[in-house]
């Protein structure tokens, strides 16, 4: 898309919020337009995106530290060892602390690569990454590519593995975009993850996994 026609969608955009009827508890800035909402705890906000992730069939470990993340990758692993999902070749990101949380696990695996290359992801059986921010009310993941390579890790081994900092968790996309904007600028490589993979394009029948992840675990960080 050229500025030209960027410009003309995002003047529309702008155009049809100003006739909007204004909400003085939610107001609109209009050359940043983010809704804000009144303030919930942390705590608040990481029981209703686990609570949200769960209603659509995403896992949610809480930790409170390193340590504890580390255990609940080898509780996660170790269960999924014993299923047909393997969990024996690991693909990270290439964020420092994926590797330094792996290296803190107790796991017998075959291999863990970084970042393996776009031919290579296909035979890894999980993919481990962090998350940049996530949403609570609709218990989504948001990846945004500038800051880590993770979207061949998280988009095509079978299982996917999040890590989230609480203080990332905010309650809305608005809050979402805001916290990813950088010199008023969003990233155009950011992906957003709701649960695992699944469509019904075929006589409305669902499927898990068909384009993606078959399962997505998100392990949150320091929560309490």
């Amino acid at each position: 898309m050229n500025n030209a026609a960027r410009e003309a969608i995002l003047g529309s955009i702008r155009s049809n919020l100003s006739r909007s009827v204004p909400d003085e508890t939610n107001p609109v800035h209009l050359e940043n337009p983010v809704i804000l909402s009144k303030k919930v705890s942390s705590a608040t906000l990481v029981d209703l995106f686990k609570s949200n992730l769960e209603s659509v069939n995403g896992h949610c470990i809480i930790a409170d530290s390193e340590p504890g993340v580390a255990r609940a990758l080898t509780t996660i692993i170790s269960n999924l060892q014993t299923t047909n999902l393997r969990a024996q070749r690991i693909a990270l990101s290439d964020t420092p602390s994926m590797e330094r949380i792996m290296y803190m696990t107790d796991l017998d695996i075959e291999e863990l690569t970084i970042t393996p290359s776009a031919t290579e992801i296909f035979s890894f059986d999980v993919g481990i990454s962090s998350a940049q921010a996530a949403i609570a009310e609709t218990g989504t993941l948001v990846l945004d590519s500038t800051y880590e390579r993770h979207r061949l890790v998280s988009l095509v081994p079978p299982v996917h593995i999040a890590i989230v900092d609480a203080s990332r968790i905010v309650e809305t996309l608005g809050e979402a975009l805001a916290l990813l904007r950088k010199d008023n600028e969003i990233s155009p490589a950011v992906t957003f993850i709701t649960g695992p993979s699944r469509t019904a394009d075929i006589e409305l029948t669902l499927a898990i996994g068909v384009h993606g992840p078959q399962e997505l675990y998100v392990i949150i960080n320091g929560s309490r």
